[in-house]
């Protein structure tokens, strides 16, 4: 079966490993806010820059799981893009592991396809994996965060509980098609400070306070000319 081979260091039983996954479903759910006037500012944002408002919420787009990278550099056509940092759910033998990425999105053209927005640019994914039941007694300490560089400048770009989003099982459960071996889904974000922008490099790290732990990563983004 066809998929993307992604090499991550697993956290669990006490132990870390490192293990090569064949993903062959990848997932990006949207509009996954629990505190309803967050998820109200989110859509509010977007919509500044055209995008309609979401048909239901949350909602479920499918990409292609040759999109997921582990690389720390993409490559974007136009100057449009810009990142944002999700919490990542990752199926691996009969187990879900938590992770973080970035969906990374093309903003002019998510103004009339969401769908088409969400394959144009790869999803950076990092390279570490906590088992899931091991932080879900403390799930709302977790926090999000983000940072983007303009002209060379680093400047906190997101942050946030992941209590903003609903709670790993009521978005998996609202996907409404299998979640086994090999699926990989992006959980929701958080509002961008200063509003949602194009940035020369992005960073993203999730962080549990409780164990001590974070897990971290960024990429630059290379913008590759519109011929026309």
């Amino acid at each position: 079966m066809s998929g993307t081979a992604l090499t991550f260091t697993i956290h669990a039983d006490g132990r870390s490993y490192e293990d090569t996954l064949l993903i062959r479903t990848a997932v990006i759910a949207g509009w996954t806010g629990r505190d309803k006037a967050a998820l109200e500012k989110h859509i509010a944002e977007l919509e500044a820059l055209g995008v309609p408002r979401p048909a239901s919420t949350p909602i479920y787009y499918r990409v292609g799981a040759a999109r997921l990278t582990g690389a720390d550099a993409i490559e974007c056509v136009g100057a449009d893009s810009s990142g944002e940092v999700e919490f990542v759910i990752v199926a691996v033998g009969g187990r879900y592991y938590l992770g973080v990425g970035s969906d990374h999105t093309d903003r002019k053209v998510e103004t009339y396809n969401i769908t088409a927005s969400k394959q144009m640019c790869d999803k950076p994914i990092a390279p570490d994996l906590w088992a899931l039941d091991e932080v879900a007694p403390h799930w709302d300490d977790l926090i999000l965060r983000s940072y983007a560089v303009f002209d060379g400048k680093k400047v906190l770009y997101q942050e946030g509980s992941v209590a903003s989003m609903l709670p790993p099982a009521d978005i998996l459960s609202g996907y409404g098609a299998p979640f086994t071996d090999g699926a990989v889904m992006y959980c929701g974000t958080l509002a961008a400070h200063g509003g949602i922008r194009p940035a020369e490099r992005f960073e993203y790290e999730l962080v549990d306070p409780v164990l001590g732990r974070a897990i971290r990563h960024g990429y630059d983004v290379m913008t590759l000319p519109v011929a026309g």
